[in-house]
């Protein structure tokens, strides 16, 4: 595979990282060396092939990751890779704590690099649930049933932004919680607008 070279656009992500400067930057010449065009996206180092996204780096307060955005068609012969949250059903992580995991695993980096690679070629998709196997809230069910223009209205919303609110109001654990983000987004659930529009 053809080595390709460091986007010089992407220096500033590594240089301004106040934790896991080593590790960022082992990660970085195992991916480029790989033959991956290293762009910037979502303000992180992301690695693509043919212009799809093949893999990003990122570090979090605990660990920093590899996450492969079509992780979940990997093999993961290795039993390595994490999924982030029951939520993410697409990418998944390897995460490291120190320099050391990532040398010692190198090899194995590369090959899963290598089969992310031949999934894009393959033109391999991930088969995402559709939105109406989410679970629905219960408190947003019955403000849906209670006002017949927010039913409407939110069955008028494209499948993703209904997965947005459907997995925003999920995520509280209390019934008071839930109710209260379903009272909050109703405005802009009637304006036809998603979580984060």
């Amino acid at each position: 595979m053809a080595k390709s070279s460091m986007n010089p656009k992407v220096d500033f992500f590594f240089s301004k990282a106040t934790q896991w400067q080593e590790e960022f930057e082992q990660l970085r010449t195992i991916v480029v060396g790989c033959g991956l065009t290293e762009e910037l996206r979502w303000g992180k180092p992301c690695y693509t092939f043919q212009e799809k996204n093949i893999v990003l780096i990122h570090g979090f307060k605990e660990y920093c990751a590899l996450l492969f955005m079509k992780g979940a068609l990997l093999k993961d012969s290795k039993g390595i890779l994490i999924q982030q949250t029951e939520n993410v059903q697409a990418a998944r992580q390897i995460r490291f704590t120190n320099v050391r995991e990532i040398v010692k695993l190198q090899p194995i980096l590369k090959a899963y690099i290598k089969e992310a690679i031949e999934v894009e070629n393959a033109g391999l998709e991930v088969n995402y649930k559709k939105t109406a196997e989410f679970t629905m809230p219960e408190e947003l069910q019955n403000k849906l049933n209670e006002i017949p223009a927010l039913k409407t209205a939110f069955a008028a919303l494209t499948p993703g932004r209904q997965r947005g609110y459907i997995l925003y109001f999920s995520a509280a654990k209390q019934s008071k919680t839930r109710e209260a983000r379903v009272e909050k987004c109703m405005p802009q659930i009637l304006k036809g607008k998603g979580l984060d529009d």
